[in-house]
Protein backbone atom coordinates (compact mmCIF):
# COMPACT_ATOMS: atom_id res chain seq x y z
CA UNK A 1 0.00 0.00 0.00
CA UNK A 2 0.98 3.48 -0.71
CA UNK A 3 -0.09 6.76 1.57
CA UNK A 4 0.32 9.90 1.79
CA UNK A 5 0.15 11.70 5.42
CA UNK A 6 0.96 14.70 7.16
CA UNK A 7 3.74 13.88 10.06
CA UNK A 8 3.92 16.52 12.77
CA UNK A 9 8.06 16.39 13.13
CA UNK A 10 9.17 19.58 16.12
CA UNK A 11 5.66 21.37 15.90
CA UNK A 12 5.69 21.33 12.22
CA UNK A 13 3.56 19.16 9.53
CA UNK A 14 5.77 17.24 6.99
CA UNK A 15 3.65 15.62 4.00
CA UNK A 16 5.23 12.15 3.50
CA UNK A 17 4.49 9.47 0.94
CA UNK A 18 4.99 6.35 2.12
CA UNK A 19 4.89 2.08 0.92
CA UNK A 20 5.66 -1.28 1.79
CA UNK A 21 6.72 -2.99 4.88
CA UNK A 22 10.52 -4.22 5.85
CA UNK A 23 13.68 -2.52 6.66
CA UNK A 24 12.94 1.14 6.35
CA UNK A 25 14.36 3.25 3.61
CA UNK A 26 14.14 7.50 3.71
CA UNK A 27 13.95 8.76 0.25
CA UNK A 28 15.45 12.60 -0.08
CA UNK A 29 14.28 14.47 -3.00
CA UNK A 30 16.92 17.05 -4.48
CA UNK A 31 16.71 21.14 -4.29
CA UNK A 32 14.84 21.88 -8.02
CA UNK A 33 11.75 24.33 -7.80
CA UNK A 34 8.64 22.30 -7.89
CA UNK A 35 10.31 19.05 -6.54
CA UNK A 36 8.65 16.77 -3.89
CA UNK A 37 8.97 13.49 -2.57
CA UNK A 38 6.05 11.56 -4.03
CA UNK A 39 7.58 13.48 -7.60
CA UNK A 40 10.90 12.66 -7.39
CA UNK A 41 10.46 8.88 -5.59
CA UNK A 42 6.97 7.49 -6.54
CA UNK A 43 8.48 5.67 -9.81
CA UNK A 44 11.23 4.21 -7.87
CA UNK A 45 8.93 3.17 -4.82
CA UNK A 46 5.95 1.44 -6.80
CA UNK A 47 9.01 -0.28 -9.21
CA UNK A 48 11.03 -1.39 -5.68
CA UNK A 49 7.52 -3.16 -4.91
CA UNK A 50 6.56 -3.60 -1.00
CA UNK A 51 9.97 -5.30 0.18
CA UNK A 52 10.97 -1.64 1.83
CA UNK A 53 9.52 0.00 4.05
CA UNK A 54 10.04 3.32 1.67
CA UNK A 55 9.77 6.92 3.36
CA UNK A 56 9.55 9.87 1.04
CA UNK A 57 8.71 13.39 2.24
CA UNK A 58 8.25 16.59 0.96
CA UNK A 59 11.42 18.47 2.78
CA UNK A 60 10.92 22.18 4.28
CA UNK A 61 10.29 24.42 1.57
CA UNK A 62 9.09 22.12 -0.88
CA UNK A 63 5.70 20.80 -1.86
CA UNK A 64 3.61 20.50 1.09
CA UNK A 65 5.92 20.96 4.11
CA UNK A 66 6.18 24.45 5.10
CA UNK A 67 9.34 25.94 6.60
CA UNK A 68 9.08 26.57 10.27
CA UNK A 69 8.69 29.77 11.43
CA UNK A 70 11.84 30.28 13.65
CA UNK A 71 13.64 29.19 10.65
CA UNK A 72 14.84 29.96 6.85
CA UNK A 73 15.98 26.25 5.72
CA UNK A 74 18.92 25.02 5.03
CA UNK A 75 21.49 22.05 5.11
CA UNK A 76 20.84 21.88 8.79
CA UNK A 77 17.38 21.99 9.17
CA UNK A 78 16.81 19.88 6.72
CA UNK A 79 18.41 16.92 8.02
CA UNK A 80 17.28 17.82 11.50
CA UNK A 81 14.09 17.55 10.24
CA UNK A 82 14.67 14.23 8.27
CA UNK A 83 15.92 12.55 11.78
CA UNK A 84 12.79 13.96 13.94
CA UNK A 85 10.70 12.71 11.37
CA UNK A 86 12.27 9.05 11.40
CA UNK A 87 11.69 9.35 14.78
CA UNK A 88 8.48 10.62 14.71
CA UNK A 89 7.50 7.62 12.71
CA UNK A 90 9.09 5.12 14.96
CA UNK A 91 11.92 3.79 12.96
CA UNK A 92 14.91 3.06 14.94
CA UNK A 93 17.26 2.12 12.23
CA UNK A 94 17.06 3.02 8.43
CA UNK A 95 18.68 3.28 5.07
CA UNK A 96 18.87 6.68 3.51
CA UNK A 97 18.45 7.70 -0.27
CA UNK A 98 19.26 11.02 -0.91
CA UNK A 99 19.17 12.88 -4.56
CA UNK A 100 21.81 16.23 -5.20
CA UNK A 101 20.84 18.34 -2.09
CA UNK A 102 19.12 15.04 -0.55
CA UNK A 103 22.38 13.65 -0.91
CA UNK A 104 23.90 16.14 1.40
CA UNK A 105 20.93 15.70 3.53
CA UNK A 106 21.63 12.10 3.61
CA UNK A 107 25.33 11.89 4.42
CA UNK A 108 24.93 14.58 7.15
CA UNK A 109 22.21 12.64 8.64
CA UNK A 110 24.58 9.16 8.41
CA UNK A 111 27.04 11.67 10.64
CA UNK A 112 24.74 13.06 13.40
CA UNK A 113 22.95 9.67 13.60
CA UNK A 114 25.82 7.47 13.45
CA UNK A 115 23.48 4.66 15.32
CA UNK A 116 20.45 4.82 13.10
CA UNK A 117 21.55 5.30 9.54
CA UNK A 118 22.50 1.65 8.43
CA UNK A 119 23.41 2.53 4.93
CA UNK A 120 23.64 5.80 2.56
CA UNK A 121 23.02 5.79 -1.41
CA UNK A 122 23.72 9.49 -2.44
CA UNK A 123 23.18 10.21 -6.10
CA UNK A 124 24.01 13.18 -7.85
CA UNK A 125 25.30 13.90 -4.56
CA UNK A 126 26.04 17.79 -3.05
CA UNK A 127 28.10 17.76 0.01
CA UNK A 128 31.77 17.32 -1.00
CA UNK A 129 33.99 19.87 0.45
CA UNK A 130 34.75 23.17 -1.78
CA UNK A 131 32.64 21.72 -4.37
CA UNK A 132 31.54 25.17 -6.55
CA UNK A 133 28.12 26.48 -7.55
CA UNK A 134 28.05 24.92 -10.81
CA UNK A 135 26.64 27.67 -13.68
CA UNK A 136 24.08 24.98 -14.09
CA UNK A 137 22.75 24.50 -10.79
CA UNK A 138 22.59 28.54 -10.50
CA UNK A 139 20.08 28.21 -13.62
CA UNK A 140 18.39 25.40 -11.87
CA UNK A 141 17.29 27.23 -8.67
CA UNK A 142 16.98 30.37 -10.51
CA UNK A 143 14.13 28.93 -13.25
CA UNK A 144 10.89 31.40 -13.55
CA UNK A 145 7.70 29.20 -12.36
CA UNK A 146 6.31 29.33 -15.56
CA UNK A 147 6.38 26.70 -19.00
CA UNK A 148 9.47 28.24 -20.46
CA UNK A 149 11.63 28.44 -16.77
CA UNK A 150 10.08 24.47 -16.06
CA UNK A 151 11.42 23.27 -19.65
CA UNK A 152 14.70 25.05 -19.54
CA UNK A 153 15.21 23.70 -15.66
CA UNK A 154 14.02 20.24 -17.23
CA UNK A 155 16.90 20.53 -19.95
CA UNK A 156 19.72 21.14 -17.56
CA UNK A 157 18.88 18.28 -15.78
CA UNK A 158 18.83 15.43 -18.29
CA UNK A 159 21.28 14.67 -21.38
CA UNK A 160 18.67 12.83 -23.04
CA UNK A 161 16.09 15.77 -24.20
CA UNK A 162 13.35 13.49 -25.44
CA UNK A 163 13.27 13.36 -21.91
CA UNK A 164 11.51 16.85 -22.18
CA UNK A 165 8.19 15.93 -23.03
CA UNK A 166 5.22 18.26 -22.88
CA UNK A 167 3.42 16.80 -19.87
CA UNK A 168 6.95 16.55 -17.77
CA UNK A 169 6.89 20.38 -18.64
CA UNK A 170 3.36 20.92 -17.51
CA UNK A 171 3.76 19.05 -14.80
CA UNK A 172 6.75 20.63 -13.47
CA UNK A 173 5.48 24.03 -14.43
CA UNK A 174 2.24 23.49 -12.22
CA UNK A 175 4.42 22.36 -9.28
CA UNK A 176 6.66 25.06 -9.76
CA UNK A 177 3.73 27.67 -9.10
CA UNK A 178 2.38 25.96 -6.57
CA UNK A 179 5.86 26.35 -4.24
CA UNK A 180 6.81 29.52 -6.03
CA UNK A 181 6.65 31.39 -2.46
CA UNK A 182 8.43 28.80 -0.29
CA UNK A 183 11.33 27.98 -2.74
CA UNK A 184 11.94 31.99 -3.78
CA UNK A 185 13.15 32.12 0.22
CA UNK A 186 15.53 29.17 0.08
CA UNK A 187 17.89 30.15 -2.68
CA UNK A 188 17.75 34.29 -3.44
CA UNK A 189 21.03 35.36 -5.04
CA UNK A 190 23.81 35.52 -4.20
CA UNK A 191 23.39 31.65 -4.86
CA UNK A 192 26.45 30.33 -4.39
CA UNK A 193 26.49 30.72 -0.18
CA UNK A 194 23.44 28.55 -0.53
CA UNK A 195 26.24 25.86 -2.35
CA UNK A 196 28.56 26.25 0.55
CA UNK A 197 26.18 25.66 3.09
CA UNK A 198 25.52 22.47 1.83
CA UNK A 199 28.89 21.42 1.78
CA UNK A 200 30.47 18.70 4.47
CA UNK A 201 33.48 19.46 6.62
CA UNK A 202 36.00 16.56 5.69
CA UNK A 203 36.01 15.52 9.66
CA UNK A 204 32.26 15.31 9.18
CA UNK A 205 32.95 13.17 6.51
CA UNK A 206 35.50 10.89 7.95
CA UNK A 207 33.04 10.68 10.55
CA UNK A 208 30.05 8.25 8.45
CA UNK A 209 30.57 4.83 9.50
CA UNK A 210 27.62 3.80 7.11
CA UNK A 211 28.58 2.12 3.83
CA UNK A 212 27.96 4.92 0.97
CA UNK A 213 27.19 4.26 -2.63
CA UNK A 214 27.71 7.20 -4.65
CA UNK A 215 25.46 6.90 -7.95
CA UNK A 216 26.53 9.52 -10.50
CA UNK A 217 26.23 10.31 -14.16
CA UNK A 218 29.10 11.23 -16.17
CA UNK A 219 27.64 14.34 -17.93
CA UNK A 220 26.28 15.65 -14.92
CA UNK A 221 26.41 19.36 -15.63
CA UNK A 222 24.77 20.15 -12.53
CA UNK A 223 26.71 18.64 -9.91
CA UNK A 224 29.89 17.57 -11.97
CA UNK A 225 31.57 14.03 -11.27
CA UNK A 226 34.82 15.35 -10.74
CA UNK A 227 33.87 18.31 -8.08
CA UNK A 228 31.31 16.75 -6.58
CA UNK A 229 31.55 12.81 -6.09
CA UNK A 230 35.05 11.61 -6.72
CA UNK A 231 36.64 14.21 -3.93
CA UNK A 232 33.86 12.02 -2.19
CA UNK A 233 36.12 9.09 -2.14
CA UNK A 234 38.94 10.95 -0.41
CA UNK A 235 36.72 11.59 2.71
CA UNK A 236 34.61 8.78 3.09
CA UNK A 237 35.70 5.68 5.16
CA UNK A 238 33.33 2.98 3.52
CA UNK A 239 32.60 4.42 -0.04
CA UNK A 240 32.30 2.64 -3.66
CA UNK A 241 30.89 4.80 -6.75
CA UNK A 242 29.02 3.43 -9.74
CA UNK A 243 29.35 6.17 -12.95
CA UNK A 244 26.43 5.90 -15.11
CA UNK A 245 27.17 6.80 -19.24
CA UNK A 246 25.26 8.84 -20.87
CA UNK A 247 23.33 9.83 -17.96
CA UNK A 248 22.74 13.50 -16.63
CA UNK A 249 21.66 14.64 -13.32
CA UNK A 250 18.69 12.29 -12.81
CA UNK A 251 19.56 8.59 -12.97
CA UNK A 252 16.40 7.72 -11.46
CA UNK A 253 14.32 9.07 -14.60
CA UNK A 254 17.60 8.51 -17.33
CA UNK A 255 18.26 5.12 -16.26
CA UNK A 256 15.71 3.61 -14.26
CA UNK A 257 16.14 0.03 -14.70
CA UNK A 258 19.98 0.02 -13.63
CA UNK A 259 19.11 2.95 -10.96
CA UNK A 260 16.58 0.50 -9.33
CA UNK A 261 19.09 -2.43 -9.51
CA UNK A 262 21.85 -0.68 -7.73
CA UNK A 263 19.34 0.04 -5.21
CA UNK A 264 17.96 -3.37 -4.72
CA UNK A 265 21.34 -4.76 -4.51
CA UNK A 266 22.67 -2.20 -2.31
CA UNK A 267 19.90 -1.98 0.16
CA UNK A 268 19.40 -5.70 0.04
CA UNK A 269 22.46 -6.77 1.92
CA UNK A 270 20.03 -5.02 5.01
CA UNK A 271 18.67 -8.54 5.05
CA UNK A 272 21.81 -10.74 5.45
CA UNK A 273 23.23 -11.92 8.46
Amino acid sequence: MTALRTVTVDGSPVHVLESGTGPAVLMLHGSGPGTTGSGAWATTAQALGTSWHLVAPDQAGFGRTPIPADSRGGLRLWTEQAAGLMDALGVEHYAVVGHSMGGAVALALAAARPQQVTRVVAVSTMGAPGAPLSAELDAVWAAAADPLGARDMLSRLVLDQALVTESAVAARAAAMRAGAAAFASLFPPPRARWADDLTLSARTLAGIRAPVLLVHGAEDRVTPLETAALPLLEHLADVRLYVLGRCGHVPALEHPQDFRRLLSCFLGRERGP
